[in-house]
This record gives C-alpha cells, sequence and structure tokens, in this order.
C-alpha cells in the first residue's frame, strides 16, 4: 500500500463520516453556563446578598439529602443520569455518519452523496422495469438500497429483472461500506405511467 492510498482512505474516511464538534459544543457551553451560574451564586453568597435560583448552602444540604428521600425518586433519577451518561458515552465513542459512500478507485478519493446513488438508481430500475423515471423511489441508507416502482397500470413489471440491474449496478459502484438492493413493486400500478 503507497502513501497514496492511505492518502486517499482517510480523505473518503473523513468526508463519509462526521466530527462529534456540535455535541462537543452544546455540552461545553451546557457546563460553562452551570458553572457560570454556579459562581455567581457562590459570589452573592459570599456578599451577603440574596440568591438568583438556590444558595450555595442549600444546593449542599439538598445534595447531602438525597438518601433521605423516597427510595424510588432516587432510583429513577439515577436510571435518568446512568442512561444519560451511556447515551453520551456511545455519542462520543460511535462514528457519526454522512449520507454519502466512497467508491473504490486506485487514483483519488472518490466520494458520492447518497441522493446521488439515489438517482442513478432510480434511472437504471425504470429503464430495467420500462417505465417512467417519476414512478421510481429510491432511498440510500448505509447498507441498504431501497427501490421503490410503481408500474403502469395493466402492464407486468419483473421484479427479479430489476434487484438484477440495481444490483449490478451497485456492484460496478463498488461502494464502501457495501449496499445491497431491496425492490418493491406496488400492487396498483399508476394510469397512463
Amino acid at each position: 500500500m503507497s502513501n497514496h492510498d492511505s492518502l486517499y482512505k482517510r480523505v473518503a474516511r473523513r468526508e463519509t463520516h462526521s466530527p462529534r464538534s456540535a455535541l462537543a459544543i452544546v455540552l461545553a457551553v451546557l457546563l460553562i453556563i452551570v458553572a457560570a451560574w454556579v459562581g455567581t451564586e457562590i459570589v452573592l453568597a459570599l456578599l451577603a446578598l440574596p440568591a438568583l435560583l438556590v444558595a450555595p448552602v442549600d444546593m449542599f444540604t439538598s445534595t447531602l439529602s438525597v438518601l433521605e428521600q423516597p427510595a424510588q425518586y432516587v432510583g429513577v433519577a439515577g436510571v435518568v443520569v446512568a442512561i444519560l451518561g451511556l447515551v453520551l458515552l456511545i455519542a462520543g465513542l460511535a462514528p457519526g455518519r454522512r449520507a454519502r459512500h466512497a467508491l473504490r478507485s486506485s487514483r483519488t478519493a472518490t466520494v458520492a452523496d447518497d441522493a446521488v446513488i439515489a438517482s442513478a438508481l432510480a434511472r437504471h430500475a425504470a429503464r430495467a422495469g420500462h417505465v417512467s423515471p417519476d414512478n421510481v423511489t429510491v432511498s440510500v441508507s448505509h447498507r441498504r438500497a431501497d427501490v421503490h416502482l410503481v408500474p403502469a397500470s395493466g402492464v407486468p413489471v419483473d421484479a427479479a429483472s430489476i434487484e438484477a440491474a440495481v444490483t449490478r449496478q451497485l456492484e460496478q459502484y463498488e461502494l464502501t461500506p457495501r449496499v445491497t438492493a431491496k425492490v418493491r413493486v406496488a400492487e396498483n400500478g399508476k394510469v397512463g405511467a
């Protein structure tokens, strides 16, 4: 593997995965607001002024008296905090995905948006099903392409040949990660389609 290959893989990964910057910024802003509020409450208490919301002494004593509260309330609060922590942990560690796929190319990093892939697959499905392109809807997700076709009323459509054409097209693209096709033909046709 040459330096160019590793560079292309790194560029493709960067374009197909989203950073967690937005989540980090939101959490940092929330922590800054909470820290500023607690700091303001402490300063107000030191100056013997009334608290904005809760005096620091009251915050501290209520935190210590949590164990005196009914067990079901403390348990529910603990479960909520644990779930929130687990969600944040998973969001921080799991890779974010953009609606894009990398195409195999030895000379460059090639990335296509899922909407572009869906448009191309719709065109091929329409041609294979002998229907108008307006009667084909395709949605591409991370690992699957769903093709929904509405035939002209009274005209039979072979779903297997459409699926073969779409699958053949997907194989030519050599997408990473691999995408499989699922074709659904509507039971009721469209008049004049």
